[in-house]
């Protein structure tokens, strides 16, 4: 048995606090948010943070992130250039922490939300519960994402106290900050109720 959806109940959920509200209602009782059916232009903002995050992911992982400076000498390492050389250092796990972080995380976000965007905006109505929970795995992930920007700047303070050298940041990092924080948004902005409207969606 199918259970009621908050339509056919006249409730409607606020995005602020999560109330159920009634569905007349302008705004919530508690937290006084203004309460909507569904996020205004919710895929297009979604597209169009996301297309942005895409672009800039090229600049991210081609321009260099940090600059190292030794008694060997000086160079600029990309995201998967620090990978490399940290794994061939043998410090693997925190290559494979930045690995993950800057690749996977990243690539896993723009196929998973590109996926939800595509059906979404087709009115495909297979899989909803699966595609629920990709959502939710979205939103998880995503409090990950500055994990390697961290990484990185572990790396550069802990360098900075050393003697034998020093690192400074690039404009590689500012790039992949950027579509750290532009993903957060676009799966922010869309609206995984969408998944359960029937009809193709039309904004």
């Amino acid at each position: 048995m199918t259970p009621p959806t908050a339509d056919e109940l006249g409730l409607r959920l606020c995005h602020h606090c999560r109330l159920a509200c009634d569905a007349t209602a302008q705004h919530c009782p508690r937290c006084n948010t203004w309460l909507h059916r569904r996020k205004h232009n919710s895929i297009a903002r979604a597209w169009a943070l996301m297309m942005t995050a895409l672009i800039l992911y090229i600049p991210a992982n081609v321009l260099p992130i940090m600059h190292t400076s030794s008694f060997t000498g000086d160079s600029d390492t990309t995201i998967l250039g620090s990978v490399v050389t940290l794994w061939l250092d043998g410090a693997w796990d925190i290559a494979l922490i930045i690995f993950i972080a800057s690749v996977g995380v990243p690539v896993t976000k723009f196929l998973v939300l590109g996926l939800l965007l595509l059906t979404v905006g087709r009115g495909s109505e297979r899989s909803r519960r699966d595609r629920t929970r990709l959502y939710r795995g979205l939103e998880l992930i995503g409090y990950w994402s500055m994990l390697d920007v961290f990484v990185a700047g572990l790396l550069v303070a802990l360098v900075q106290f050393g003697a034998l050298g020093s690192i400074e940041p690039r404009i590689g990092i500012l790039y992949f900050g950027l579509v750290v924080v532009l993903t957060m948004l676009a799966t922010m902005s869309f609206d995984p109720r969408l998944i359960w409207d029937t009809e193709p969606h039309h904004e």
